[in-house]
């Protein structure tokens, strides 16, 4: 986490990217559901992988908010934000190497994301819309 900012309740901030994932357009249960299922069995790259491949009209917000996310998160371990390409795809997954670097870092990102696809579930079933 950045020092400057002083303590980061990681909860409440995985919440927020929940809900803002939840917020896209075009993003419904089943994504999430099947999304979780990808990044349990095979894991973070893998998980962005799938959401490119299968979700072309969500893909560049979950991959912008979750980059965003983790560059809050883990500060200059993946880079400086003015060192963001136009390729947001490419560019989530080069975080995702970063990451990768350091197993605890990959691991806790896994159990943040996690945590964060939970939330947007359950922000879509309180919204009571756009189930799988």
């Amino acid at each position: 986490m950045r020092e400057d900012r002083g303590i980061t309740n990681l909860e409440i901030q995985c919440a927020k990217l929940g809900r803002e994932l939840a917020d896209i357009e075009k993003v419904n249960e089943k994504l999430f559901n099947e999304a979780l299922a990808v990044l349990e069995e095979q894991g973070l790259y893998a998980m962005f992988l799938y959401v490119r491949a299968r979700y072309n009209e969500a893909k560049d917000s979950i991959s912008d908010k979750s980059l965003f996310f983790f560059q809050n998160i883990f500060g200059d371990r993946l880079g400086k934000e003015e060192d963001i390409q136009e390729d947001i795809q490419e560019d989530i997954l080069e975080a995702v190497k970063k990451l990768a670097q350091n197993l605890d870092d990959l691991l806790f990102a896994r159990d943040l994301l996690r945590t964060a696809l939970s939330y947007a579930r359950y922000f879509l079933k309180a919204k009571g819309g756009r189930g799988s």
